[in-house]
């Protein structure tokens, strides 16, 4: 290819531009969240266990209370039932999606993968809405039960008061405020937050677990008060009908699945397109992250159902939302429950930096790749102003209650969780064969699956609707704030880059360009219909130059925001040809290649079809009135650069 020729083409963008006051620049400062990281520094997995720990460990902090609150008697079975659900059913479920999505974007991006067009878009922004719900409430709910510990210590108490709320928003200042000088989430802090805070917890189980065995009558009471719901059948479907009220229990497993880059696989991960090291390392920690919990759930529901009061577990009781804390004090004094109360705070602000990660790393993933978003959410400091203002208002409305922000927490694990297990049976019913029995079992049984997920969250919706509500007030403001921004993005060009289909095709352009030709965008691609509009052009307009005729094709997919131009050019006659393929929107497609040709002049067709219905079509398939929409790209475009010397427009009525 001779040094003329060019192989990729770009214009820069209004979305590359630097800002151009103090305040912008500052808040738009570093490297943009939808950019691809560098490589990662990957440990072994029994070390990333921790870091998917703080989210996952931090609910014993709060899980048995809200246990006890809701099953009384009835939370050990019933934590039971949430153990057996969290081995044979969320387990098996994230070890399939780690296995196809390696890449560490979980359920969400599995489900895209599924579907395509605006039926993918559409379902991603719904689940970005109970996501958001999830970690949003994740942030608030741990800065609540925190601001709960701290209250409640009678060390801590004399500088904290009883202002629940104003502590809770506190917190979630000093999050966003970490986050705003440039957190970096760590493996060996999540370390020290997260192993000593699980020895804290085995203690008090200990001690607790020595306590009843000093005092049996305490079991007695616990099998009197069984009683009254019947012999051991009943108080097992009892249990089973009550356990969706324990799924925050559950939370954690899209975390296990978001560090898969964190893991360190096999050699031969690097040559290979499926890094199964990896993969197999991710199911090992998943396994032991839910063996880990499940031994600790069980330990502090038995020592708490056993030894707590029900005047103290009730709401505004002193063991409320803090059952192990308030177990800590009582069983082994003040010193050590306050050396508990220190560590479930960290590891619950931990969780919420963890819960802000999560977001930071979702939405620009998503959002400015749909064209949903304005530009400022592809950076980390307006983002987390953003969320720090959601996290404000959510706390105030919930009153920095963790009782009752645990609907809504569990309303978003559960949605994820569900997503994750359809997309893995869709997938699996699409592989599997009536020559492999076992791959239509398997199919099976994660329908089977699904359908326990499915029942989990209609129970918990109708238990406590109000996770139905703040995540359909997400999903709703994610909506509307989308088409906005899909709407005032409408007039950028939404091409990422232009390249040529043949070696001809590239040097044929480099002698066309720099103001040699006239550009003339047309529908029809026939030799035919192009000799009839040259004859109509050059009788009707005072043209020098050859004609460049150029003509578009959209993609299948015109939900994409943005694509790539393939272009193959050719001579005909005195006039040249360009082909154009892959675009999402030929008013946009036919203003970048216009930028680039730098022609003399640009001859428009105009249409008479109703202008209301182009617009919506331009907005949703990218077709419409072509003329004046390329007309009003390119002067927007020409605003932002400053361009003096600009083509010549002419409009030409079809």
């Amino acid at each position: 290819m001779s040094a003329s020729a060019p192989s990729i083409l770009r214009l820069p963008t209004q979305r590359e531009a630097p800002p151009r006051n103090a305040v912008g620049r500052l808040l738009l400062s570093g490297r943009r969240l939808d950019e691809p990281k560098a490589s990662e520094v990957v440990r072994p997995w029994y070390l990333v266990l921790w870091l998917t720990g703080v989210d996952y460990f931090s609910t014993l902090g709060y899980q048995p209370g809200i246990a006890l609150l809701a099953a009384g008697s009835l939370s050990i079975t019933a934590t039971g039932a949430l153990i057996v659900v969290t081995l044979l059913c969320a387990v098996p479920v994230y070890a399939e999606v780690a296995r196809r999505s390696y890449a560490g974007q979980g359920s969400i991006a599995l489900l895209e993968n599924l579907f395509s067009g605006w039926k993918s878009k559409i379902f991603v922004l719904v689940l970005l809405g109970f996501a958001a719900t999830d970690f949003v409430i994740t942030m608030t709910l741990s800065a609540a039960d925190a601001a709960r510990h701290a209250i409640a210590n009678p060390y801590l108490h004399p500088f904290v008061s009883n202002g629940q709320i104003l502590l809770t928003q506190e917190l979630l200042l000093l999050l966003a405020v970490v986050f705003l000088l440039g957190f970096q989430e760590a493996i060996t802090l999540a370390t020290v937050v997260a192993i000593p805070y699980l020895l804290l917890n085995l203690v008090v189980v200990i001690r607790g677990a020595w306590q009843i065995a000093g005092e049996p009558a305490v079991i007695s009471h616990w099998r009197q008060a069984l009683s009254v719901h019947g012999d051991w059948v009943p108080v097992l479907i009892a249990s089973g009908l009550l356990f969706p009220r324990l799924a925050l229990g559950l939370s954690g497993f899209e975390t296990g699945v978001a560090v898969m880059p964190l893991i360190q696989g096999d050699p031969a991960d690097q040559t290979s397109t499926e890094p199964r090291g990896r993969i197999r390392a991710t199911r090992k920690l998943l396994i032991t992250a839910a063996g880990i919990m499940s031994v600790m759930l069980l330990g502090t529901s038995v020592v708490s159902t056993l030894l707590i009061p029900e005047s103290a577990y009730r709401l505004h009781g002193p063991a409320a939302g803090r059952a192990v804390a308030y177990l800590a004090h009582e069983l082994l004094g003040n010193g050590f429950g306050t050396v508990y109360d220190l560590s479930t705070i960290l590891i619950l602000w931990f969780a919420g930096a963890s819960a802000m990660t999560g977001l930071l790393n979702l939405i620009p993933r998503y959002l400015p790749r749909f064209g949903m978003a304005p530009r400022w959410v592809s950076y980390r400091r307006p983002l987390v102003l953003v969320l720090l203002t959601i996290n404000a208002v959510v706390t105030l409305a919930f009153r920095a209650s963790v009782e009752a922000q645990g609907g809504a927490y569990a309303t978003g694990v559960l949605v994820l969780m569900l997503s994750a297990a359809v997309a893995v049976t869709l997938a699996l019913w699409r592989e599997c064969s009536f020559r492999a029995p076992l791959s239509i079992l398997l199919a099976l049984y994660f329908l089977l699956v699904t359908f326990v997920f499915a029942y989990t969250l209609i129970a918990n919706v109708i238990e406590r609707p109000d996770g139905i509500i703040i995540a359909s007030i997400f999903i709703l403001l994610l909506l509307i704030s989308s088409a906005l921004s899909r709407y005032h993005r409408s007039t950028e060009m939404r091409v990422s880059e232009v390249t040529f289909l043949d070696l001809d095709s590239s040097e044929l352009w480099a002698t066309i360009t720099g103001g040699k030709v006239n550009l003339v965008p047309h529908s029809v691609s026939t030799p035919e219909y192009r000799t009839k509009l040259a004859d109509d052009i050059r009788t009707h307009y005072k043209i020098n130059g050859p004609l460049v005729f150029l003509h578009v094709t959209l993609l299948d997919n015109r939900s994409e925001f943005l694509s790539p131009l393939r272009l193959r050019v050719s001579r005909e006659g005195a006039d040249f040809v360009i082909e154009a393929s892959g675009a999402v929107a030929i008013a946009n497609s036919i203003a970048y290649i216009a930028e680039l040709l730098n022609p003399i002049s640009i001859v428009l067709g105009l249409t008479r079809r109703n202008l209301m219905k182009q617009s919506f079509g331009y907005l949703l398939w990218g077709e419409g009135e072509i003329g004046l929409t390329v007309y009003s790209i390119l002067v927007r475009y020409w605003e932002w650069t400053k361009r003096i010397n600009t083509p010549t427009i002419f409009l030409m009525s079809e």
